[in-house]
């Protein structure tokens, strides 16, 4: 059997494997063996995702020597000069930078590309990216910005400035980014959890709008997957507010509030798909390895505390 199937399939699993170290170490590890492959000399489309992917994940685990052989043969396919493959090229520099100064240097390499070609979005890109790195957050907002008046319909763009004005407790803008997000994608599930999330933090505990809205989007994610860890782990939370806030207010108007026997309901429906999470991905079940291990973790914790 060869090795771009499996790794295809392992992929499949693990859509976010960058966020976890043991997918990107399993990955890294089959770097050396796919590259020795016949199967790594196939011109397909299937065959360049897996090296960019090992790419990314050998630079995760800082193996720089099967990350720079990857980097050289999509260099070699594509072009060292072609967008995507600069904006690698890039990546690998952040990455093995050792001082400050140097990725001071990568930036300017960047802003470099861009006088040149001011529409070169991966490049850019990466520059956002690395002014976040280094701190300068107004300078990435800034730059996000500019990138999105020419290209208003980049959801990736709109989602990293949500990110941006949500970690600078700017909750109001963040949300705003987030519904163009789902303009652009209306099913994406992970912004709708996104949205819930962003919406409970920036109102208080008692504040049953902001809740009742918050529940919401958290229900228009799990509908869309139904297995999205985050999704319920968020309603199991906001539902448990929604209780204690009703509790404390008994005799407010409904109107378009969530009301406390639908969200007894929801909780327990959050409960309940939790803890078949927890058990389908703890007995290794075949489809449900792909869990985030800290997502695990989080809900374990959240669900013993009942």
């Amino acid at each position: 059997m060869g090795i771009l199937k499996p790794i295809l399939e392992y992929l499949s699993l693990h859509p976010q494997q960058l966020q976890d170290p043991v997918a990107s170490l399993h990955l890294a590890q089959q770097a050396p063996a796919f590259l020795a492959s016949s199967e790594a000399t196939n011109d397909s489309q299937e065959t360049w995702i897996v090296y960019e992917r090992l790419f990314l994940a050998c630079l995760r685990v800082q193996d720089d020597h099967s990350a720079r052989l990857l980097l050289q043969r999509l260099g070699d396919r594509f072009g060292v000069e072609s967008s995507r493959v600069r904006a690698l090229a890039g990546l690998q520099d952040e990455a093995t930078a050792s001082s400050r100064h140097e990725l001071e240097e990568v930036l300017f390499r960047y802003e470099k590309v861009l006088s040149k070609d001011p529409t070169n979005m991966p490049i850019e890109k990466r520059r956002v990216t690395l002014l976040q790195s280094l701190g300068r957050t107004e300078h990435a907002i800034t730059a996000l910005t500019k990138t999105l008046e020419h290209s208003p319909t980049d959801a990736e763009s709109w989602s990293q400035l949500a990110s941006l004005y949500r970690a600078q407790g700017l909750y109001t803008q963040s949300i705003f980014c987030l519904e163009e997000v789902l303009l652009i994608h209306p099913n994406a599930y992970n912004i709708h959890a996104r949205l819930g999330e962003t919406t409970l933090i920036s109102g208080s505990l008692d504040d049953l709008e902001a809740l009742s809205l918050s529940t919401r989007y958290f229900c228009r994610s799990v509908e869309l997957c139904e297995w999205y860890i985050r999704g319920w782990y968020g309603l199991k939370l906001v539902t448990d507010s929604i209780m204690a806030a009703w509790l404390a207010k008994p005799g407010k108007s409904v109107g378009d509030l969530i009301d406390l026997k639908t969200a007894e309901f929801l909780n327990e429906k959050a409960f309940s798909k939790l803890g078949e999470i927890l058990r389908r991905a703890k007995s290794g079940d075949s489809g449900w390895q792909g869990f985030n291990q800290g997502e695990l973790d989080a809900a374990s914790e959240l669900i013993e505390v009942r």
